[in-house]
């Protein structure tokens, strides 16, 4: 379906088109009359000069073609001639009639009839024809003609002369369109850009900077956006209280198999149980909470001070095993994800490199190809290719003979395809070890 820009774009050109071809038919039908009645009276005036010099040549009618002074007058078929015919059917002529005639009118008509006729070679011609009867009692039928052709060659230059005036008004018609559109669109264009950074502002979008047709549109987006506000924070909130709700048994399970082991009990199978179903439930509420984040909001978060904390925390981590982290990374690196969200993300990958590096962690975030690129590589025994799938996979443990879940990179790629992001895993060229990369689109 064409998008209002190209309807209103295409509505226009169409009828500046349409105005301007009927403004052209017009303007030249005018311009046809006008060329038409112009035509007509010089050649009566060329008539009237016929009869005020046959006036004075009654008598001598050869005379008269020294008195006509234009030379077509005295060149052969050029297309403008005169005839006087005497009251006894004698016939004078102009040289340009070369051994031809002019035809003439039914009747003896007194007053200019004007008519078309056929002339030399059956030229189309335009005459003008009347019976003047003179002072001294003869009668002379007059007649001056004109070859059409000459009319056609006059429209044609009137008409030629205004095809670039016509062109230029359906250039100026078309930047009108494209000028018009631009203006009607321009509330929209803003309420577009308004409703994108709905978020980013928290506030509702005001109906009176927009015009009254938009009004009642954006008064419905502001109820839809205070009720998807309501849907994030609400989903956020219940899963932020099943968390809560879920911790509290799980931590009297774990201190029942803490004393339970300290009388001599076996309860490392139940710790291991208890230890996935709190992964299991930790996965669950943060995809619940990063689909709603995701979905429904434009988070932005500074993922510099975000690595900056995450490197504070995990130092210490990694000097008490007598491992180093090394991080590099660029300043204002913003990324359109919950704060929350993206520090699980790199804290369950940071836990993972320290737990099984042997001696070294290396951080670098930077930005690459319109995304922003997190690597978190080690040197430690990293993941055969064959099996980087089921690394991924929910609750894929490759090795159980170090504690943990076996949930973090599972609990990572969730929250990633929930906004759009994705997590590759490799070998790392220069550690040796699993090369963890995170490209998160800007």
């Amino acid at each position: 379906m064409l998008s209002l820009r190209q309807r209103a774009l295409l509505g226009g050109i169409a009828s500046g088109a349409v105005s301007v071809g009927l403004g052209t038919l017009a303007v030249f039908s005018y311009i046809d009359s006008r060329v038409s009645e112009q035509f007509d009276t010089t050649l009566r005036d060329r008539h009237t000069q016929v009869v005020v010099g046959l006036s004075v040549t009654t008598q001598d009618p050869d005379a008269l073609r020294d008195l006509m002074f234009d030379p077509a007058y005295g060149t052969p078929y050029s297309g403008r001639y005169w005839q006087v015919t005497s009251s006894d059917g004698e016939i004078f002529t102009s040289a340009s009639l070369f051994d031809e005639t002019l035809a003439e009118p039914q009747g003896a008509p007194e007053e200019a009839v004007l008519w078309n006729t056929l002339g030399p070679e059956d030229e189309a011609l335009r005459s003008v024809y009347q019976e003047i009867s003179y002072e001294d009692g003869t009668v002379w039928g007059v007649s001056v003609a004109e070859s059409r052709a000459q009319l056609r060659n006059e429209r044609r230059a009137a008409q030629k002369s205004l095809l670039p005036v016509f062109a230029l008004v359906g250039l100026i018609g078309v930047a009108g369109s494209l000028l018009l559109t631009s203006v009607i669109l321009g509330p929209l264009r803003k309420l577009r850009s308004d409703v994108a950074h709905r978020w980013d502002r928290d506030e509702d979008l005001r109906p009176a900077d927009y015009p009254e047709e938009v009004s009642p549109l954006v008064e419905d987006l502001n109820q839809l956006l205070r009720r998807n506000r309501d849907i994030v924070s609400g989903s956020r909130r219940q899963a932020a209280d099943l968390a809560h709700a879920l911790k509290t048994p799980a931590a009297i399970l774990r201190n029942e198999l803490q004393n339970l082991s300290e009388t001599g009990a076996e309860t490392e199978t139940a710790r291991e149980a208890l230890d996935r179903i709190d992964a299991q439930l930790g996965r669950s509420l943060a995809r619940m909470r990063a689909m709603n984040t995701a979905e429904l909001t434009h988070s932005r978060t500074d993922l510099s001070n975000s690595v900056d904390r995450l490197t504070r925390l995990f130092s210490l981590m990694a000097e008490r095993e007598d491992k180093t982290l090394d991080v590099t990374r660029e300043t204002n690196l913003w990324v359109r994800m919950d704060t929350q969200d993206i520090e699980e993300i790199l804290g369950n990958l940071l836990d993972n490199a320290i737990k099984w590096c042997r001696q070294s962690v290396r951080l670098t975030a930077a930005r690459k190809d319109n995304c922003i690129d997190i690597c978190i590589e080690d040197d430690g025994p990293g993941i055969p290719q064959e099996a980087m799938r089921e690394a991924l996979r929910s609750g894929g443990r490759l090795d159980t003979s170090v504690t943990g879940s076996g949930l973090g990179l599972a609990i990572a790629v969730d929250l990633l395809n929930a906004y759009g992001a994705r997590l590759d895993l490799s070998t790392s060229p220069s550690l040796g070890g699993l090369n963890c990369r995170i490209a998160i689109p800007i």
